[in-house]
């Protein structure tokens, strides 16, 4: 998508598996390209290094954020950090996570509930939505004028990414959508970690649903 001709964000599909608790299923995950025609970051680097790289088409990568730190979501970034030669940026809730992948090499930087994260023409706000993981967050900002999301698994199309695993929490991802997501305009386009985007608006209404669900 090109916004006003000048930030543009870019979406890339890969495949893989999600392992957790001796489990693993083959799941589709976005990740997403977020800048201009010569600076970009990268949120999410699941999968496969060389198939982003090719959509970074060159320009520079100041940052590879991490929503959280599910093998799914970060086991593409060492190595495509290491070829676009970009830091790594992960919430400290989720170095338990991280470390199951990379036992050796820390994360490099912390990401803190409130930062802006610069991008070309702007900025993203990292709002900390633990739930599906203690360190999950989402990035906020302005794209063109118009409010954008990026929720990893915090928000999905049709409700809150999944719970009820090791580091999860339903009553926690619940309030984190609560206080932090539901608050943001409704027309918010929400760019989520698998699948389709969506809307908060479209989301807000089925909050209580989500309540009586349970989990």
């Amino acid at each position: 998508m090109t916004v006003n001709g000048v930030q543009r964000v870019d979406r890339v599909i890969t495949r893989g598996d999600f392992t957790l608790d001796g489990q693993s299923f083959t799941v589709d995950n976005n990740v997403w390209l977020v800048g201009d025609d010569r600076t970009v970051i990268i949120i999410d680097a699941a999968h496969d290094p060389a198939v982003i790289e090719a959509a970074v088409d060159g320009r520079k990568v100041s940052l590879i954020v991490a929503t959280h730190g599910h093998n799914d979501h970060i086991n593409a970034a060492a190595e495509l950090s290491d070829r676009v030669r970009a830091p790594i940026a992960l919430h400290p809730d989720d170095m338990e996570l991280w470390s199951q992948i990379y036992p050796e090499r820390p994360a490099d930087q912390s990401l803190r509930d409130g930062q802006a994260i610069p991008i070309a023409g702007g900025t993203l706000r990292v709002l900390h939505t633990p739930g599906h993981s203690p360190g999950g967050v989402c990035l906020f900002g302005e794209l063109g004028g118009d409010p954008v999301l990026f929720s990893g698994d915090t928000l999905f199309r049709g409700g809150p990414g999944a719970t009820g695993r090791s580091f999860s929490d339903f009553p926690t991802i619940l309030s984190s959508i609560r206080g932090k997501l539901l608050t943001l305009p409704s027309e918010t386009i929400v760019h989520t970690g698998h699948g389709d985007d969506t809307t908060i608006g479209e989301e807000a209404v089925d909050y209580d649903d989500w309540v009586r669900r349970g989990h």
